[in-house]
């Protein structure tokens, strides 16, 4: 069966005085990205520079009309008029609305006259849009993404002026996190989100004003219906709330249940590559895709178990830049894994031009939620990047691994330098195992690599490469 036609949308942008044009590009960009894991079908966009955002439209009055022009509406946004004021045409005003209806008389004669004509045209010829010279016909778009936070306001008035459906990046993102939530626990948080994000809009969404009867036999005035609307919002956002502090109590005793096991959370940019890395590290079948914000549910596997305690590896929900206030709040339970890790794995795709501004949004959000452990940076896909930009990145980040997750020899480096973290640099060592204590030869070759084992009157001497933790402990077992 073919696919569904996907809904069309237009990018509408402000380029601000402080955003230069590497950010803004990038900027559009990652919406772009964002509207196709959305499910949407970007078929324009309208940028404007500005010094700052048009009151209560965002763009100004030319890049409105222009954008109308995309989505079949006015472009025109009708001035507040003060609730109670009558409506007063002067002389003048009347005037000028005889002679405009005057003219759109003469105009529809003019064109009821060549619409004959336009008519055999239009077989062989097509409307093109102002300043493209395709010579074909714009689709028309039924959603308009906005590239910033909208006010309730703006929201509207950009709804009445385009005759489309308005997204500012805050509910695109929302949208993307209720697609991609499985388990109970995210569902809740992108709830507890997306109802904190819809509550301020319900006067701006035409709830009605109308009064019901309160008090005992109906007297008294009332809540009005927005009033109401607006308590359910807020008795729902309780209930949801007291629902989700039951299943976080449930991941704080299974975080308690760990001990004294060393945790290393895997953090970073969204679609930086984090599943696909935790899935070569662990052999896990860890959820990838290549699609913004695939993981929102934490995922804990072992990475190493020779070392006592283990090792373990969480999964987080991965961040963007303009990452709503409400989705941190709502998913600071998934990221008490990073708050809580002895050691964050920043993932980062070094193929991205944005990868530097990727790291700041990443190292705010961490501080945001308390995460200060140490950091050990991975340049990831390496793979899409030519020897003089590895080089350059080997310069920068002299401390970073530089690996692509699709390379078992780069997955095997990286391995082996997070258990030196914890566990020591890898030795090469030399233990005699009395026949007595032979039972330990199993412990040997489950917790070490064995390069070499001879046997002799005395017992078994075993040449072991593992980290110097590790091989301290053994000593210590086999002298005591």
């Amino acid at each position: 069966m073919p696919e569904p036609e996907r809904p069309r949308a237009v990018i509408a942008a402000v380029q601000l005085r402080d955003v230069d044009d590497a950010t803004f590009a990038s900027s559009i960009a990652e919406l772009r990205r964002l509207a196709t894991t959305l499910g949407l079908e970007v078929v324009a966009e309208i940028t404007q520079r500005r010094s700052r955002l048009a009151s209560g439209k965002v763009l100004g009055d030319g890049k409105l009309v222009e954008l109308a022009k995309l989505t079949g509406g006015t472009g025109i946004v009708a001035a507040y008029r003060k609730p109670g004021t009558r409506k007063s045409a002067t002389a003048t005003e009347a005037a000028t609305e005889s002679e405009s209806a005057t003219k759109s008389e003469s105009e529809s004669e003019s064109e009821s006259e060549s619409e004959s004509e336009s008519e055999s045209e239009s077989d062989t010829e097509s409307d093109t849009e102002a300043g493209t010279g395709t010579g074909t016909v714009t689709p028309t778009a039924t959603v308009v993404l906005v590239d910033h936070d909208l006010s309730p306001t703006q929201q509207r008035n950009l709804e009445k002026a385009t005759g489309a459906d308005v997204y500012d990046r805050t509910q695109v993102i929302l949208g993307i996190f209720h697609q991609h939530a499985k388990t109970r626990e995210a569902r809740l948080q992108v709830e507890i989100a997306r109802l904190g994000y819809e509550a301020p809009r319900l006067r701006e969404g035409g709830g009605g004003g109308d009064r019901v009867r309160g008090g005992v036999g109906g007297k008294g005035a009332g809540e009005s219906t927005l009033e109401l609307d607006r308590r359910r919002i807020r008795d729902r956002i309780s209930e949801l709330r007291r629902e989700l502090a039951a299943i976080e109590s449930g991941g704080k005793t299974r975080r308690q249940r760990r001990g004294d096991a060393r945790t290393i959370a895997v953090v970073g940019y969204t679609n930086a590559g984090k599943s696909s890395l935790m899935r070569a590290l662990t052999g896990s079948d860890v959820y990838i895709a290549d699609k913004l914000f695939a993981t929102l549910d934490t995922t804990v596997r072992v990475l190493d178990g020779r070392v006592k305690p283990p090792i373990l590896l969480s999964d987080t929900v991965g961040f963007i830049k303009k990452l709503p206030h409400d989705l941190v709040a709502s998913f600071r339970s998934t990221l008490e894994e990073a708050a809580e890790a002895d050691l964050l794995l920043q993932v980062v795709d070094a193929a991205d031009a944005a990868f530097r501004d990727h790291m700041t949004v990443t190292r705010t959000v961490l501080a945001e939620v308390g995460a200060d452990a140490p950091m050990l940076v991975v340049l990831n896909k390496a793979d899409r990047l030519d020897a003089s930009a590895r080089a350059e990145l080997a310069l920068g980040f002299p401390d970073a691994v530089i690996m692509s997750a699709k390379d078992p020899a780069d997955v095997a480096l990286l391995r082996e330098r997070m258990i030196e973290h914890f566990a020591g640099a890898a030795v090469t060592a030399e233990l005699v195992v009395p026949w007595a204590r032979h039972k330990l030869i199993h412990e040997l070759h489950t917790r070490c690599r064995v390069v070499d084992e001879q046997h002799d009157e005395h017992g078994t001497r075993v040449t072991v490469r593992a980290p110097s933790t590790i091989v301290d402990e053994l000593r210590a077992l086999l002298v005591s």
